[in-house]
This record gives C-alpha cells, structure tokens and sequence, in this order.
C-alpha cells in the first residue's frame, strides 16, 4: 500500500459463498480493493503472480489443510501479509496457533450468518493494519541459556504482547533454560486458542509452560500464560508469590489486560522484576510498565524494526516505560541477565 491508493486484496477460499460474502464486507470500506478472488492454492498462486496484492485473505480449513501449507510457502518462497479466516473451535484453535507460528499476521474468526456488518468492519481494520505491517523472515531459534543459569531467588519476569506475539514468544522461549525465574504472559487471543498456544510453547521450550489459574504459585522453571475470556490475570502476594484470575471489566481495551498484569508486578514485585512488551496493535501494557519502570524494575521494548506491529512498544517508549529497546533476537538474553543471583 503507498500513499493514499487502497489495500489490494486477494480472497482465497474454497467456498464460493465464503468467498462472496468476503469479498462483499471488504468491498464495502472505500481503503479497500479487491483484485482478485480464487478457490485454491494452485489459483491463488497464478493470481499473487500477476496481480501483487497486498494482503491475502486465506481460509485456514481447506481440504487436507491445504490452507496451512499454503500459507507455509508462502511465508518461505513470498513473505506477505496474509489474514487467516478460522474458527473458534478446538480444531481451529490448533490450526490457528500453527498458522500464526508459520507468520500469518493474524487470524479472524468468520462470519456466524450471511450478513454480520461486525464482521466486515472487524476484518477491514485487520486487512489494513496487516498492509502497513512487517514481514519478518522465519527465524533462527536462539540456543538456550546454559545449564549455569542461576536466576535470584526472588527475581520474576512479566512479558505483554498481541499481534505477532505468537511467533516472537515462540522464538524468545526458546531462548530460556529449563531452571528460568518464573515468568507471566498476557497474548491477546481468543480464549479458546489459549490452552493450544500453552501446550505449543511448553512442547517447544525447555521451562514447563501451562495455563495460569488461581492460585497457582510462581516457581522457578515455569511460564504461565493467561486465559483470558473474562478474566484478567495478575499476581499476588510478598514471600509467596501467586498467579490470581480477576474477573473484571477490560482494561485499556482487553481482558485480558498488558497493563493489569504489569501494574499487579510493580506492586508485588518491584525492582525484582524485569518487564518486556513486544510486538502489538494499540498501547496496552504501556502505562504498567512506566509503573514497573518507576518501581525499579529493569523493563525491555522490542525494536520496531523486528515487530511485525510495532504499536504496543512504541507506546511504550514514547511516555518513557522502556529502560532499552532490543531486537526480538536479544530480548532474552537481557532479561535472563536481568534476573542473575
């Protein structure tokens, strides 16, 4: 997209109904032109070839997942912005989270009835944000830290992000040994894709990673990672910290909230936490971790350069949260360093 010409979308779908009502919601905002429709892979390809949109819309339940291995090729052989249309279900929820860790920029649930205006209007704002976004090339997982690792006994790390933030903590995990202080997460995403993205993390990183829940005390060598729905997770607690799910109303536009947890560990935490926000539309997470930041707590933005949204940091950095601005590559390595005996 340059200057004031409109987002060109492709819509692929193997259903001609999903691919008219689509193509129909899309059409509607004035900053949006679709160029193209196709029923598979085999079409859309010829049609990204000679017609270069900017963004791809791409239903993720094709027969024989077609839709993720496309998507798969695509991020290798022509990184683009791709929108997966998906469901809300168990088996959406696993082929979401996949499709997000492939580079997808987001997922979107489709339409319940032929004619839902949220819809459209919902995925237009996702389609445009997705053109002005970055396309980051697959990256190298980093090497964990090594087996000397020894975390202070009261040090504790709390990460916030959104969009792009399946795949950035994917690859800042990676990085963490199995022993690592005890680290809190708040993604926004679906509820139903939360307990999927927990096991995807804790199959693929060396510290036990689970769903948090009430209660649950903050130990060495786990990550926990907040359910969401109507729920907000924060901590609790001076000797003994604990994960506490708060049903409340949002809180800077989400529940779960960045902010609610960052302002939960500057209170409980202080100068023994580290903080990192990473990739992410909007400001949420931005005043808890000024908050953190004046606590004493050591806090941490991604680049813009290795966000794929860089708005969650930006906002951030601009009110004075953020102590360093790394790229996604070093993040870990800094926060670990952060929480040395």
């Amino acid at each position: 997209m340059t200057g004031g010409s409109p987002v060109r979308v492709l819509v692929v779908d193997d259903s001609a109904t999903m691919r008219a009502m689509v193509s129909h919601a899309l059409s509607r905002d004035p900053d949006i032109a679709i160029v193209g429709t196709a029923d598979g892979p085999n079409a859309a390809r010829e049609m990204i070839k000679a017609l270069d949109p900017d963004v791809l819309t791409l239903d993720i339940e094709m027969p024989d997942r077609n839709g993720l291995d496309f998507l798969d090729k695509i991020m290798r052989l022509r990184p683009m912005p791709v929108v997966m249309l998906s469901t809300l279900t168990g088996r959406g929820a696993d082929a979401s989270i996949r499709a997000l860790e492939l580079g997808a920029f987001d997922c979107y649930e489709k339409p319940r009835q032929l004619h839902d205006g949220a819809f459209g209007e919902g995925l237009a704002r996702l389609v445009k944000a997705a053109a002005r976004s970055r396309v980051r090339p697959r990256a190298i997982a980093p090497k964990p830290a090594t087996g000397d690792f020894v975390p202070r006994a009261d040090a504790m790390i709390a990460i916030g992000s959104s969009t792009g933030g399946v795949e950035a903590l994917i690859e800042l995990l990676s990085g963490f040994p199995a022993n690592c202080p005890p680290t809190v997460i708040v993604q926004h995403m679906p509820e139903s894709y939360v307990p999927t993205f927990a096991a995807r993390l804790d199959r693929l990183s060396a510290p036990q990673v689970s769903v948090a829940r009430t209660g649950a005390p903050l130990q060495a060598g786990h990550v926990y990672v907040a359910p969401g729905g109507s729920h907000h997770t924060e901590i609790t607690g001076n000797a003994l910290r604990r994960c506490r799910l708060v049903a409340d109303d949002k809180m800077s536009g989400h529940r779960p909230s960045v902010d609610r947890l960052f302002l939960s560990v500057a209170r409980w935490a202080g100068a023994s936490a580290v903080g990192a926000i990473l990739t992410g539309m909007g400001a949420d997470g931005a005043e808890g971790l000024k908050s953190m930041k004046d606590n004493g707590a050591m806090t941490i933005g991604q680049d813009e350069d290795s966000c794929v949204v860089y708005g969650m940091p930006a906002a951030a950095r601009q009110i004075g949260a953020v102590t360093v601005q790394l790229p996604l590559s070093r993040i870990a390595a800094r926060l670990l360093a952060g929480c040395r005996a």
